[in-house]
């Protein structure tokens, strides 16, 4: 049976007993990390250990209606795209 991903609560009460503080401050600095996040995605946001929040433009480009195959083109557009760190890589996969 897989484990399930841990939810908002179970975050904030590990934080906060691992970091012998308070729930409502655990929230807190969670709050404030994505906060800080959303701001400076742009310039590209780094976790250290985990990884990094960047934008990318995306090119236009021709693309394919799967319903009817007919050809379509697809707009330029910005994403967000997320980085996973190597130490994250390495410390979740194994090393090689």
């Amino acid at each position: 049976m897989a484990a399930k991903a841990m939810t908002k609560s179970q975050i904030i009460t590990k934080l906060a007993e691992d970091s012998e503080i308070t729930k409502k401050q655990a929230a807190a600095v969670l709050a404030s990390l994505a906060d800080l996040a959303y701001k400076k995605a742009k310039d590209g946001f780094t976790v250290p250990g985990i990884g990094k929040l960047v934008l990318v433009q995306r090119k236009a480009r021709m693309g394919r209606n799967p319903a009817t195959g007919e050809q379509i083109k697809i707009k330029a557009k910005k994403v967000v795209k997320f980085r996973v760190a190597k130490a994250a890589k390495d410390a979740i996969l194994g090393a090689k």
